[in-house]
């Protein structure tokens, strides 16, 4: 009786997943998945009582032989639409920063009190950076390192500073292919670590909360790290098939030394706000409660200080090594081209997406 209880209630979860739009999504990332990372379906069917697993085999098996390349395209373009369906693509209106006839559609960016205010603004995403999000940065720090402010800042809205990569970045494959989507990523991404490089003035970052990737690397780049207590910083580039960039390579090590560097940058170790400043990468940490007003009373304050004193004391700590880290930037950057066009990086991020539309 209790076997018979069980094939039906075996049945009906089939008959679920079947029938259920969202599962049959997932079926169909899953089937994709298999067939873009192993190939055609060869493994021998589960067994009749084996329900869940047997739709699984039947979702895999229904590609038929479509190529490895051709069942990767369409997991790309399925995973990107429906991002698009869960508002991932269009952006949010910012404001208009003062003195400029820009709009940032990314970004939040305001000049107040001799500050200039660049707030990444996808709270909704956690502030994951796209595309478009990289040209709206770089084209507001040139704007800021030209306009009259003292000091610029680098925020993130919500609860997130910033979650890094949106990793939907690496499902438009152009027309010219995987190779072509590297070279240009590796383009934009010399050209975003550049402008940090470059940038004349003192940059202070503002770490309001979890801070992932490449946002965590280029703060070895900024003049002042302040964190709120429950911040974190991680740089999870091999999970991901990938490499480190923003010049940590060479701003990690001489930070916090080469084996704490390599914990973060090799292994993936998450730090908290407290270890982070330990290690030399935040300046300050306070308390989540008190950290906004503590942190904008000492920006005000700096703000008064002369502006061409603090802009020519910044250039002379920078000049020193400038010339190092556009070579560092650059030899980051042509890894990353490779990692990019591999196939143990795209199955990594393909895995992460899998993880996330589990059965």
């Amino acid at each position: 009786m209790g076997s018979i209880l069980q094939f039906e209630q075996a049945k009906s979860k089939m008959a679920t997943l079947k029938n259920d739009p969202g599962n049959e999504v997932k079926l169909k990332i899953y089937a994709l998945f298999k067939q873009s990372t192993q190939g055609p379906c060869n493994t021998p069917k589960p067994g009749m009582l084996d329900f869940v697993n047997k739709v699984k085999w039947d979702a895999w098996k229904s590609l038929g032989s479509i190529s490895q390349e051709e069942a990767r395209q369409q997991y790309c373009d399925l995973i990107g639409s429906l991002v698009e369906a869960e508002g991932g693509s269009p952006a949010q209106v910012g404001a208009q920063p003062t003195g400029s006839g820009t709009a940032y559609e990314t970004l939040l960016v305001t000049t107040e009190d001799a500050i200039t205010t660049i707030k990444l603004n996808r709270p909704t995403k956690k502030n994951a950076i796209t595309t478009e999000m990289y040209n709206d940065i770089i084209a507001a720090l040139e704007q800021a390192g030209k306009d009259d402010s003292v000091l610029t800042v680098l925020t993130g809205a919500g609860d997130f500073y910033c979650s890094g990569n949106d990793l939907t970045n690496f499902t438009k494959i152009p027309e010219g292919g995987v190779e072509e989507m590297a070279r240009k990523g590796g383009d934009l991404l010399r050209k975003y670590v550049k402008a940090y490089i470059d940038f004349p003035k003192p940059l202070v970052a503002v770490v309001n909360g979890p801070a992932v990737g490449v946002s965590v690397t280029v703060l070895g780049l900024f003049d002042l790290v302040y964190a709120t207590e429950r911040a974190t910083f991680h740089t999870p580039f091999s999970q991901l098939g990938q490499s480190a960039e923003g010049c940590s390579s060479y701003t990690f090590p001489k930070l916090m030394g080469a084996a704490k560097a390599s914990e973060m940058l090799l292994f993936n170790k998450k730090l908290t706000a407290v270890q982070a400043c330990e290690l030399g990468l935040v300046t300050e940490v306070f308390p989540d409660s008190s950290f906004q007003s503590e942190v904008w009373t000492r920006l005000r304050a700096y703000a008064k200080l002369p502006p061409n004193s603090l802009a020519l004391s910044k250039q002379l700590i920078r000049a020193v090594e400038k010339e190092r880290l556009y070579a560092v930037n650059d030899a980051e950057v042509e890894c990353l081209i490779e990692r990019w066009m591999s196939d143990e990086c795209f199955n990594a991020v393909m895995s992460f997406f899998q993880a996330k539309a589990k059965l």
